[in-house]
């Protein structure tokens, strides 16, 4: 693969990466940054040093679809410690009746937001395994929503204290941890396809179309391409095709006839406003 194509592959795309743990999710968008001699990269939703698993990293270009990849929902596997033990029936009863669902919390102390109570959605937290007082879980839950308060909140509940001992993110919405990668996997990748073996770069790479197709689409014409390039709006004369059940307010990725994702906008009663163009 030549320089350009390679450059311009990159440009376009994010990785699905299995966070190790000791480090910050800082630490592995600068690792990959120098890796990929970047200009711009990020992640989209911050993991604990001690924490490891799927943390979505953004390169060049693709950062800008980084707000829509925030917002999806998490799933993740942990150990929950119970400072004095507890049956397990109890437990069970105590997390169905205050830890399923639409929940309040406030962010822990160490958090980088505001620490005011807010809604959160825990679509489950099962027991996976008790072992005294060691407790493995699974659990799913919207986005935003703080595993290690989840943990001692648990344990506020039942009486006594209670800490996460152990987590792994498993999943970021439709970015699975079976399909992510180990820095060093793709530091080889990439170096193999500097080499002229390209399979392995393009099996981590993913394209921002794929990255984002949970997001609503709407298809403009070949001729309104480049007047949504330069950020105008799009009228109900510039669509071939629209996605199903658009709200306004909505966020919407707008693609060309060539499948190739162009920008991201808000639904409004009479336009969609261009938000940001790739």
């Amino acid at each position: 693969m030549n320089e350009k194509k390679l450059s311009e592959l990159i440009s376009r795309s994010v990785i699905n990466v299995d966070k190790p743990t000791g480090m910050t999710s800082n630490d592995v968008v600068i690792t990959i940054k120098k890796m990929f001699n970047l200009k711009r990269c990020g992640h989209t939703g911050t993991l604990d040093p001690r924490v490891t698993g799927v943390l979505i990293v953004a390169l060049e270009n693709a950062t800008k679809a980084m707000p829509v990849m925030m917002r999806l929902d998490k799933e993740y596997e942990g150990v929950l410690y119970l400072h004095k033990d507890v049956d397990k029936t109890k437990l069970e009863k105590v997390i169905s009746e205050h830890f399923i669902g639409e929940i309040i919390q406030v962010p822990p102390v160490k958090s980088h937001v505001a620490r005011k109570a807010r809604k959160r959605k825990v679509y489950y937290f099962d027991i996976l395994e008790k072992n005294e007082k060691n407790v493995k879980f699974r659990t799913k839950v919207e986005s935003g929503t703080y595993i290690r308060k989840l943990c001692s909140d648990i344990g506020e509940k039942l009486g006594i204290k209670a800490h996460m001992k152990e987590l792994r993110r498993i999943a970021v919405g439709h970015f699975k941890i079976a399909q992510s990668h180990s820095l060093d996997e793709i530091k080889n990748a990439y170096k193999s396809c500097k080499e002229g073996k390209e399979t392995s770069l393009k099996n981590i790479l993913i394209p921002i179309e794929k990255a984002t197709s949970h997001v609503k689409k709407v298809y403009v014409k070949d001729l309104s391409v480049s007047s949504v390039r330069h950020g105008a709006p799009i009228k109900s004369s510039d669509i071939v095709k629209l996605g199903k059940n658009i709200k306004s307010d909505e966020i919407v990725g707008i693609l060309s006839s060539k499948d190739e994702l162009i920008a991201i906008g808000k639904k409004t009663k009479s336009v969609i406003k261009i938000e940001r163009v790739f």
